[in-house]
């Protein structure tokens, strides 16, 4: 299998070609050509012309007419895109059939929003007009992350065809064979002209850069690490770029004496393991009730202990593998300096130091308990199947704990009370919160993070504002009837 760059409707090989890897093997399954600088410019210029150069920015049903049929497409196509994406990322077939499956909706979501969306028009005084019009921005850059590339760079994507705008989207090398995929799903879309959606793919940031450093690119959709949000946002003041950034998390999960724990528990694994604990949303922060914490150490040690790591092409794995060795390293590295600065281990999961298993990128989950949540494991984005627990005595405790964080994101609460989950959920310091459940996400509402996880919003009527600008023309009208 050979990855392409899709840009102005056409395929183009241009780059250093690399190796596509499978993390459960460490083996080849293909190659692709690194994006850089050059090809990004031509997507930008190929982008910029079809902005200005076709009705796309006008027609709102046209907008609407490509984004069903794009829908339509990728359903046809799903299985394909579920088997590319497991094979190339690791998830396993469960989880990658739950991210393909999400794409559908979204895009008639915004197909509906792109019919639908409309400005505002008021007479200020009597024969004066003003009509506010939304209008799309320009050219849109899109930078998905790995972890979902189909998902999430779908969820930007969609709101800003919907608003007019022409797309650059910078997807992973290392998920560079499904990103391939999804534009021979776009090509197939006979009413989207050519230019509206170009991408490329790169494992460096140089074409990355090459957006955010245009000023033919007026907004940039990023989705990754706040390091690299506060990176990228820096490098576009210059143009006074905009940004919609989702970024890192620390969900914490506070779990208190009264919650039903044959709901949480198993639910609680689930927000580890999926997708190997390489998610925004993943529970790495576990806060018990301490009236209850042997009871849950006990049982969620004996879950953690039993999940079954492997390939995603066995149907008896749990999680798969994570992206690549170096990875495994780095997430086994910030677990042995927790240990050694004092965290108690209570599952020590890891790397398969032999086997079959050794030659991928597996990593068992791991249950640390803390007592000290300023230690960096507490603090800092693991983004791995890594779970530190800590004990709280009341209310207030878990919600200055929880709140102990420079991440906002998403937070899970377990309670089997009405008033109390409420009454928590308003207190916490993030974008979304779950009661007795973890990782609901809906097309119709917003979603993203408060103070380090990111600015703007993305799904909702909200995620169109990253796209749109807003222009007030006003109109005098003499109503004078004398008037000749």
């Amino acid at each position: 299998m050979v990855a392409r760059h899709w840009i102005g409707g056409q395929w183009i090989e241009k780059g250093e070609r690399h190796d596509s890897i499978d993390p459960a093997t460490g083996e080849s399954i293909g190659s692709f050509c690194e994006g850089g600088q050059a090809v990004a410019l031509q997507a930008i210029e190929v982008a910029y012309k079809a902005f200005i150069g076709t009705s796309w920015r006008h027609d709102r049903r046209l907008r609407a007419q490509a984004l069903n049929e794009m829908a339509d497409r990728f359903e046809f196509h799903a299985e394909e895109l579920v088997a590319i994406l497991s094979l190339e990322n690791g998830k396993i077939r469960s989880e990658a059939h739950f991210e393909v499956s999400m794409v559908p909706s979204k895009l008639r979501f915004y197909a509906a929003l792109a019919l639908t969306d409309f400005g505002r028009a008021i007479e200020t005084s009597p024969g004066r007009y003003s009509t506010v019009l939304r209008e799309a921005v320009g050219v849109a850059g899109v930078i998905a992350p790995w972890n979902s590339p189909v998902v999430l760079f779908i969820r930007s994507l969609a709101p800003a065809l919907a608003a007019g705008c022409t797309v650059v989207g910078k997807l992973p090398g290392w998920t560079a064979l499904t990103n391939s995929k999804m534009c021979e799903i776009f090509a197939e879309v006979r009413s989207l002209p050519d230019g509206v959606i170009n991408v490329f793919s790169e494992v460096s940031s140089d074409g990355a850069r090459a957006m955010i450093d245009s000023p033919l690119v007026p907004t940039i959709s990023f989705t990754g690490s706040s390091s690299t949000g506060q990176a990228i946002s820096a490098a576009g003041a210059k143009h006074l770029k905009r940004f919609g950034l989702e970024l890192g998390g620390k969900t914490p999960v506070l779990v208190f004496a009264d919650a039903d724990l044959d709901k949480a528990l198993p639910m609680i694994e689930k927000a580890l393991t999926t997708f190997a604990g390489q998610f925004c949303m993943t529970a790495s922060r576990l806060l018990v009730h301490r009236p209850i914490l042997d009871h849950v150490r006990d049982l969620l040690a004996a879950r953690l202990r039993a999940v079954k790591v492997g390939p995603a092409a066995l149907p008896e794995s749990d999680m798969g593998p994570l992206i690549n060795m170096d990875n495994v390293k780095r997430v086994d590295a910030m677990v042995e300096a927790a240990i050694s600065a004092g965290a108690k281990v209570v599952v020590r999961g890891g790397a398969f130091k032999s086997g079959p298993l050794a030659r991928g990128a597996f990593y068992q989950p791991t249950l640390l308990e803390i007592t000290d949540h300023e230690l960096p494991i507490a603090q800092e984005e693991v983004f791995g199947p890594v779970l530190v627990m800590q004990a709280f005595d009341d209310e207030a405790e878990a919600i200055s704990l929880a709140n102990n964080s420079r991440y906002g994101l998403a937070a899970s609460i377990w309670s089997s009370q009405i008033d109390r989950p409420h009454r928590v959920a308003r207190q916490l310091d993030v974008g979304t919160v779950w009661i007795n459940n973890w990782a609901v996400v809906y097309d119709e509402t917003e979603e993203g993070g408060y103070k380090q996880s990111g600015a703007g919003r993305l799904n909702g009527i909200a995620a169109m504002e990253d796209f749109v600008e807003y222009k007030t023309v006003i109109h005098e009208i003499n109503l004078d009837s004398n008037h000749s």
